[in-house]
């Protein structure tokens, strides 16, 4: 089986790095508006060839589409456009209803897998290709009603040949999920950065004093703009819910830091602990 991956990023790249291990694949072909990117896809070996999108459908029987959600948007329909009825293809986007909607008719629908594989860094670029990212991380695929047996078929192969744990929903339960767990971290790690910019003028003290505990919860603000900014658009209304929530809880904060109100303080905290018993019960060996 030959595959392809269009945009040779973070997790482009490391699907296709763990592919290499995956016997079945004989062939990956590569594809990057970035010249940059298709250079140092080649270089590490990351791909065999690179070719533009109409030459990668000829020539592929899986086609992967890694790129920003509001361009993936487009593309997944130029590509169902072209292939014939034995071509699978499928996304990784962290927003599922928009995509989902845009080939909804298509005539080729059934040879789409909406998926998310659910992992990352905040490094991009083919260099940020890593080994095992997927290992033990859930996979999810959406609306699997929609897409033929045999094309539904291959992506959970795939997904299980990464280590990934699947997971199905339907698009728009996903998108809402999603906007709690994932895109609400971002925006605060985001957010977070711009307030200690703006309040702490020296560089050398952020530098000098900041600790591990300020170094991971802003870690997510070193993510690439140019992704996460389609990914807000395009999951706004949830995320304004979860964003509505988070300001509840800051002003809550506030309010009882102002007053004095330790106990009350002391009470928010042991709640949000709740939260360890939660995720240390998904760590997985």
């Amino acid at each position: 089986m030959k595959a392809g991956v269009v945009g040779i990023g973070l997790i482009g790249g490391s699907i296709v790095k763990d592919l290499r291990h995956v016997g079945s694949i004989s062939k990956i072909y590569g594809t990057d508006l970035n010249p940059e990117h298709c250079k140092e896809a080649l270089e590490l070996g990351l791909v065999d060839e690179i070719t533009s999108l109409t030459e990668m459908i000829k020539k592929t029987d899986l086609i992967i589409i890694s790129i920003p959600v509001d361009a993936a948007r487009n593309v997944v329909v130029e590509v169902l456009d072209q292939i014939n009825d034995h071509q699978v293809v499928t996304d990784v986007g962290s927003t599922k209803s928009g995509i989902c909607k845009a080939v909804s008719v298509h005539k080729n629908r059934g040879r789409f897998v909406a998926g998310h594989p659910i992992a990352g860094t905040e490094n991009s670029g083919p260099t940020a290709a890593i080994e095992n990212l997927f290992l033990n991380k859930t996979g999810i695929i959406c609306n699997r009603e929609e897409t033929d047996d045999d094309a539904l078929e291959m992506i959970e192969g795939l997904y299980q040949a990464l280590g990934m744990n699947i997971k199905y929903m339907e698009a728009d339960e996903h998108d809402k999920h999603i906007a709690y767990v994932s895109h609400l971290s971002h925006i605060s790690s985001f957010a977070l950065a711009l307030t200690v910019l703006r309040i702490e003028e020296s560089e050398e003290n952020i530098f000098d004093m900041a600790g591990s505990g300020f170094s991971s919860t802003v870690r997510l603000a070193k993510s690439s703009p140019d992704m996460w900014k389609p990914i807000f658009q395009h999951n706004s209304e949830y995320l304004e819910r979860a964003l509505d929530g988070y300001i509840d809880q800051l002003h809550d904060f506030k309010t009882f830091i102002k007053h004095n109100k330790t106990e009350d303080i002391h009470q928010l905290m042991a709640k949000a602990n709740d939260i360890r018993r939660i995720l240390d019960g998904k760590v997985k060996d």
